[in-house]
């Protein structure tokens, strides 16, 4: 449906004695014809712009009942793709996606991996950082050699690709498990 104040301009100048055609050209274009006469029609019949329905086809799937499913199904457990989600909810993917970004506004973000550090392992950092600064000079980077091997992590490797966390900011998708800790020296085989 359109504007109240489109509604209320075409009432009044039809009210003035306008045409239907005059007052689509003072509106330049704004409201198309065939509305503007679908109005006028309703002024003559009722009185007023009060349509019985609203125009268009009627929603069937983006509904308050799906809407309110898909916000329920997520606030259960935030990460999940829309694929997962569109299967589980028996939407298709494009109307779970015009739910998530229209209707309900989160985001997709990629849970972000940062490194388990306690305290000692800060400590040690700044002093081996004060010591290469101190006691390693330029010539000593040719004596270093770099070999091409391949390590494989014992703990499993972690896709970011699949793993999203649905939040309206990042703030929020860090408080539902947005990150990952990941220790610095994970048991690895050669």
């Amino acid at each position: 449906m359109k504007s109240k104040d489109l509604q209320t301009l075409v009432f009044s100048k039809y009210q003035n004695g306008d045409e239907p055609h005059k007052i689509f050209e003072d509106l330049s274009g704004s409201v198309s014809l065939p509305t503007i006469e679908r109005w006028c029609r309703s002024i003559r019949q009722t009185g007023c712009i009060a349509l019985s329905k609203s125009t268009g086809r009627p929603k069937t799937i983006r509904t308050k009942a799906a809407i309110q499913k898909v916000k329920r199904r997520l606030n259960k457990r935030k990460s999940v793709s829309s694929r997962k989600l569109a299967r589980e909810v028996s939407i298709s993917q494009t109307n779970i996606g015009r739910i998530l970004k229209d209707d309900l506004g989160p985001h997709a973000y990629k849970v972000q991996n940062e490194p388990m550090l306690t305290d000692e392992h800060k400590e040690r950092r700044i002093q081996f950082a004060n010591w290469i600064r101190n006691n390693f000079r330029k010539e000593d980077t040719t004596r270093i050699l770099f070999s091409d091997e391949k390590m494989f992590d014992i703990d499993g490797v972690y896709n970011s690709q699949n793993d999203r966390i649905w939040a309206v900011d990042r703030s929020e998708a860090d408080i539902k498990d947005g990150t990952r800790q990941k220790r610095k020296f994970p048991q690895k085989i050669m």
